[in-house]
């Protein structure tokens, strides 16, 4: 038949019919010549099938970056800055010292961060009734005292200061013995502590503050562990008579875990008096295990802070009634010593709580 013609398609009107241009995988986001955006590219229909051929003049379309987000510092990176800036704090000395020598500053950034280990690994402590205590005014907390060592009253400031719905710094009624041991004075000054004695305290919740007691003071850190949770006597009621003048409430609170950290079974009195100091504990780590003895046992506590009992509904001059004043710290170390059992009748171990 000989050589045939080449007859070119042609679509409608006659005119030729554009060669199809071949498409194959390539770079998301180009378009074909002459094809608008949004076609058939990258989020076309054709399945993410672009032309290859890219942008006009043979260039590859690309897709701008957005701009970098900042890096967010490191744990170790905001560590080491919160100790730059508490240090050019102390140095610039940009901190503030009450009349009591309380530094808020050195309180925050070293002492509770020193004492949070002990409290939320070691003892575990749980807290109950946080909502009995006020979140501002004066208030009188009065707790009972055991553990050989004082490390409740520790542990209460943490949980004042950590657990309450509102932080708030507790100030301790210290005897004298811990500011005049060297070292120890200065450090519970900065604490915020002062000496139990009325002035004091009166002054203090009259400011304002949150106030701690333990009225039985060395008779009850120092008592044997046949005695574990028996309250010793509670003192002559100064407490409840600087309450009284200033008008605040009286917060009971339980510690239910101190009396095992160091189990007393004896104690060396001719080495007290030597040293000048209450007592001389025996322990079954102490002094046997010598500096390891003092590691305190890891038992499992609870701090319960009662319901407040008020003292502002009472006459001016209440205070000076010997026998109101021996009525309510009566009902106060009552009201500790229920919660003790209380609490010990729900408790399985001591260690395991």
């Amino acid at each position: 038949m000989g050589d045939a013609e080449v007859i070119p398609l042609r679509g409608a009107g006659g005119r030729p019919r554009p060669r199809p241009t071949p498409r194959r995988r390539g770079v998301v986001g180009a378009q074909p010549p002459g094809e608008p955006a949004g076609g058939t590219g990258a989020s076309g229909t054709d399945g993410g099938i672009v032309d290859e051929q890219g942008a006009p003049g043979g260039e590859v379309a690309t897709i701008p970056a957005g701009p970098l987000a900042p890096s967010q510092p490191s744990e170790l990176e905001a560590a080491v800055s919160e100790v730059v800036d508490f240090l050019r704090r102390r140095l610039a000395g940009r901190y503030s010292v009450d009349e009591f020598g309380f530094d808020p500053d050195l309180n925050e950034n070293v002492i509770l961060p020193v004492l949070r280990p002990l409290y939320e690994r070691w003892f575990r402590v749980e807290t109950i009734g946080v909502e009995n205590v006020p979140a501002h005014g004066g208030a009188l907390l009065v707790a009972n005292h055991s553990g050989t060592l004082p490390l409740d009253a520790l542990m209460t400031v943490v949980a004042t200061h950590d657990d309450l719905p509102t932080p708030r710094n507790l100030r301790m009624l210290a005897a004298d013995l811990v500011f005049g041991m060297p070292g120890f004075g200065a450090v519970a000054r900065k604490a915020g502590h002062t000496l139990a004695c009325n002035p004091d305290a009166e002054k203090l919740l009259g400011s304002g503050e949150l106030v701690g007691v333990w009225p039985e003071g060395f008779k009850g850190i120092g008592k044997a562990y046949a005695d574990r949770y028996k309250l010793q006597r509670f003192g002559r009621g100064g407490f409840v008579s600087a309450a009284l003048r200033t008008g605040v409430p009286i917060i009971p609170c339980s510690i239910v875990g101190a009396e095992e950290i160091y189990p007393k079974i004896g104690d060396l009195g001719p080495i007290a008096r030597l040293l000048g100091v209450p007592y001389f504990p025996i322990t079954p780590t102490w002094p046997l295990l010598g500096p390891l003895g003092l590691v305190p046992l890891p038992s499992k506590w609870y701090i319960e802070f009662g319901e407040p009992i008020r003292t502002d509904e009472f006459e001016p001059g209440a205070a000076d009634d010997p026998m109101l004043v021996f009525n309510l710290t009566d009902q106060v170390r009552e009201n500790i010593q229920q919660t003790l059992y209380r609490l010990l009748s729900g408790r399985r171990n001591a260690f395991l709580g």
